[in-house]
C-alpha cells in the first residue's frame, strides 16, 4: 500500500470527522451526522439509524438509495432520543425496517439539515455475521505465542521459546496500590513448559483467567454452528493445548500466569522490568542477552505463577471456567475421538474438585490482580458443572446427574448473591444458565435448588438492566460507555439477548439485541465501528505493540483485523496515555477528531497511547465472536421445551 493510498484509506476510514459535520460546521449552518450499522441489517430485523444534529430536526426527511442511485426508502426523522453534547442537541431514529432487500444503501437527509450516511449493507445473516466471525478468528491467529504462530498475520514470527524451560514462583508481593513489587520474587519449582496460546491483549502476558474464557466462548461458538469452519476450530484447539500445559494434571497444580505485570519501579527504572515496561515486538524478548539479576531478566525468562501449592484448593472462579472449557472440549470430541474426550473430561473433573468453596480474600485472576479484579465465582462454579454434566451425558458417565446437581446448586448460589453481574470475562451466568437450562429441560434429575424458571428470570434480570439503560440513551447503548469494557459488554448484552431467546423462544429482547450489535458496529456518537476492519470507519491505531510495530513508518503492513476494542469510556480517563520512545505515532498528526463527538461524559481515541480506549483484547474479542456467532444462525434454533 502506498503512502497516498493509505492516507485515503485513513481518510475514507474516518480518522478526520465526518464530512457532512465539517462542511456544515464551516458554513455556519446546523450540523449533522448520520450513524449507521456499517456492518449492515438483517432482511427481517428492527432496522435504526440516527441522526445527530445541533438543532432539533424533527421535520427533517430522509430517503434510502440502493447502488444504481434508485430512490427505495423514504421518511422522515423520529422525535429527539435526547440531547447528546453541546454541539449536537438533538439526536433522531431514522426507522429502516421496511428495506428488506439485500443490497447496498445509503441514506441522505434533507430538510432543516442535511446529511449523507456510510453505505451500509442488508444480507443473510450468515453472510453479514460469518464474514466476522472469521475476522475474530484471525485476531486470535496473530496473538498467538510460542513457536506454533501464524507469519501472514502481522508478520509474526515465533516468540518467547524460552517459556519452554520456564521458572516457577511463588505469589509475587506488590504494594498496597500494587504499583511496584516490593519483594524478591522466590523460586518454587520448574522447570515447566508453558509455551504457546495467546498473547492476552496488546501486552505480551499470558492468564489461564482470560485463556479460559476466550477459549471456552470459542468453543461454545463452534459447538452452536459450522460458521467459524476449522479455522475456529483449529484456534479453540491452540487456546486449549495451553491450558492444557498450564494444568499439571500429574501433580494437580493450575499454572495462572506467564509474565511479569509489574516490575520494581513504576517508570521501568528499577531492578526488575516487567512486560509493561518496554514496547517491542514480541520476538524481541528472545534476543536478549541477559543474566540473573540484569533488569531484563524476566522479560526474556518469564515466571510462572500458581493458583495454589500443588493439590491444594483453587480459587473457585479458575477452578470453574478451566472445568468448563475441558468440559467442552470433551463435548466436541465425544463422537469423533472419544478417547481423547474422556481424557478431557477427567481433567476437567479433576480441575473442579479442587475448587476452594468458601474461599477468603480476593479471587485469583491474575497478579497484581488489579488488571483483572472479579468478585463473583458461583457462576464459574455453575458453569464448570454445567459443562462437566453436559459432557457426561454425551460420553455416558454416570457422574452427570450428580453435575447437574451441582450446576443447580451452584445457579441458586449466584442468584442469591450480592455479586450479580451480565455477560463477560467477569461474569459467565449468562452461559451456565443457558446450558443448565437445557439440562434441566428433561426433568432427569429430580430434587435440584434451582428452577428453569429461575434461571430464564436471571436472564431476564440481565437484560433488563440493560435494556433499561438503552431506553434512556439516544443512541440505545445498553452498556456504561463511561468505564471501562463497554463494547464487551455490549456484546455480552447482544450474546444474552440471543441466548434467552434460544432457552425461551420469547423474542421480546431482539430488537435490544439488535439495537447493542449496531452501536457496537457505527451506530454511535463517534460514528466508529468498534471491531477493527469491520465498516468504512474503525480504529487504525490501536494499542497493540505487534500491530503498532509490524509495518515500516509509512503505514505498510496488516491491521489487526477482527480485533475488538474497549470503546468508549470516561472523557476525563484520556488524559493519561501511554508512551514510550519506540512506539510509532498513530495517527501520525496526533490528533482527535472523535473528540467532537465526545457526550455525557463518555469519550473515544483512536490512538496508539489511548490504552482506554482502543486496546484489543482476547476476552473482548472472544465475546464479539459468540455473539456473532449467535446471530449468525437461526434464531428460532433455540432449546425451548414447554
Amino acid at each position: 500500500m502506498t503512502a497516498a493510498v493509505l492516507a485515503a484509506t485513513v481518510l475514507a476510514a474516518g480518522c478526520v470527522p465526518s464530512a457532512q459535520g465539517v462542511d456544515a460546521d464551516l458554513a455556519g449552518g446546523p450540523r449533522a451526522v448520520v450513524r449507521v450499522d456499517q456492518v449492515g441489517y438483517t432482511p427481517g430485523e428492527a432496522k435504526q439509524a440516527y441522526l445527530m444534529t445541533s438543532v432539533p430536526a424533527s421535520m427533517a426527511s430522509f430517503r434510502v438509495r440502493d447502488a444504481s442511485g434508485k430512490e427505495v426508502l423514504k421518511g422522515k426523522a423520529g422525535a429527539s432520543t435526547g440531547v447528546w453534547n453541546s454541539r449536537y442537541r438533538a439526536v433522531h431514529t431514522l426507522d429502516l425496517s421496511a428495506l428488506t432487500e439485500p443490497g447496498d444503501y445509503q441514506i441522505e437527509v434533507s430538510g432543516p439539515v442535511t446529511a449523507t450516511s456510510p453505505t451500509f449493507h442488508i444480507a443473510a445473516a450468515h453472510e453479514l455475521f460469518g464474514k466476522l466471525v472469521q475476522d475474530n478468528v484471525r485476531f486470535f491467529q496473530a496473538q498467538r505465542d510460542g513457536a506454533d504462530v501464524i507469519p501472514t498475520e502481522l508478520q509474526r514470527k515465533p516468540s518467547h521459546l524460552a517459556d519452554r524451560q520456564a521458572t516457577v514462583y511463588d505469589t509475587p508481593v506488590y504494594a498496597d496500590d500494587e504499583s511496584v513489587l516490593t519483594a524478591p520474587l522466590k523460586r518454587v519449582a520448574g522447570p515447566v513448559d508453558v509455551a504457546g496460546g495467546w498473547n492476552d491483549a496488546g501486552d505480551f502476558l499470558k492468564f489461564t483467567h482470560t485463556a479460559s474464557y476466550s477459549t471456552a466462548s470459542l468453543l461454545l461458538a463452534q459447538r452452536t454452528t459450522p460458521v467459524g469452519g476449522k479455522d475456529l476450530a483449529a484456534e479453540a484447539r491452540h487456546g486449549l493445548d495451553w491450558l492444557d500445559k498450564m494444568w499439571d494434571d500429574k501433580s494437580r497444580t493450575l499454572y495462572v500466569q506467564v509474565g511479569l505485570g509489574k516490575g520494581d519501579t513504576d517508570d521501568g527504572s528499577g531492578k526488575i522490568r516487567s512486560d509493561h515496561d518496554v514496547w517491542r515486538l514480541p520476538e524481541a524478548d528472545d534476543a536478549l542477552d541477559v543474566q540473573p539479576g540484569d533488569p531484563d531478566y524476566l522479560i526474556k525468562h518469564r515466571p510462572v505463577f500458581r493458583a495454589a501449592p500443588p493439590g491444594k484448593p483453587i480459587s473457585p472462579n479458575l477452578a470453574g471456567r478451566v472445568a468448563a472449557t475441558f468440559a467442552l472440549a470433551a463435548q466436541l470430541d465425544a463422537t469423533d475421538n472419544p478417547a481423547r474426550a474422556q481424557e478431557e473430561l477427567e481433567k476437567a473433573a479433576h480441575v473442579y474438585a479442587l475448587a476452594d468453596t468458601n474461599p477468603t480474600g480476593r479471587l485469583v485472576t491474575a497478579f497484581p490482580h488489579g488488571f483483572y479484579p472479579e468478585a463473583s465465582w458461583q457462576d464459574d462454579m455453575e458453569f464448570g458443572a454445567a459443562e462437566l454434566a453436559l459432557a457426561g451425558r454425551a460420553l455416558d458417565d454416570s457422574r452427570a446427574a450428580a453435575w447437574t446437581k451441582q450446576a443447580a446448586h451452584w445457579a441458586k448460589q449466584y442468584v442469591t448473591s450480592d455479586g450479580l453481574g451480565t455477560l463477560g470475562l467477569g461474569d459467565v451466568s449468562a452461559l451456565a444458565h443457558a446450558d443448565l437450562a437445557t439440562l434441566l429441560d428433561d426433568n432427569a434429575v429430580a430434587g435440584t435448588e434451582v428452577t428453569r424458571d429461575q434461571l430464564v428470570a436471571d436472564l431476564k434480570r440481565q437484560l433488563d438492566e440493560g435494556s433499561n439503560r438503552s431506553a434512556r440513551d439516544p443512541f440505545r447503548a445498553g452498556a456504561v460507555y463511561t468505564d471501562f469494557d463497554s463494547v464487551p459488554h455490549t456484546f455480552g448484552l447482544a450474546a444474552t439477548a440471543q441466548l434467552y431467546r434460544r432457552v425461551t423462544g420469547d423474542s421480546r429482547y431482539d430488537t435490544f439485541a439488535t439495537q447493542q450489535r449496531n452501536w457496537a458496529l457505527g451506530a454511535n456518537a463517534w460514528g466508529s465501528s468498534f471491531v477493527i476492519g469491520a465498516g468504512t470507519t474503525f480504529p487504525h491505531c490501536p494499542e497493540h505493540q505487534a500491530a503498532n510495530l509490524a509495518g515500516d513508518l509509512n503505514g505498510e503492513g496488516d491491521i489487526l483485523l477482527g480485533g475488538v476494542v474497549n470503546g468508549p469510556n470516561a472523557a476525563a480517563k484520556l488524559k493519561d496515555l501511554n508512551s514510550f520512545p519506540t512506539m510509532r505515532k498513530c495517527p501520525t498528526d496526533q490528533t482527535n477528531p472523535f473528540a467532537d463527538f465526545d457526550g455525557r461524559g463518555g469519550g473515544f481515541m483512536d490512538h496508539v497511547g489511548a490504552w482506554q480506549t482502543v486496546e484489543s483484547a482476547d476476552d473482548f474479542t472472544a465475546t464479539a465472536l459468540l455473539s456473532f456467532t449467535l446471530s449468525a444462525t437461526p434464531q428460532n434454533a433455540g432449546t425451548k421445551r414447554n
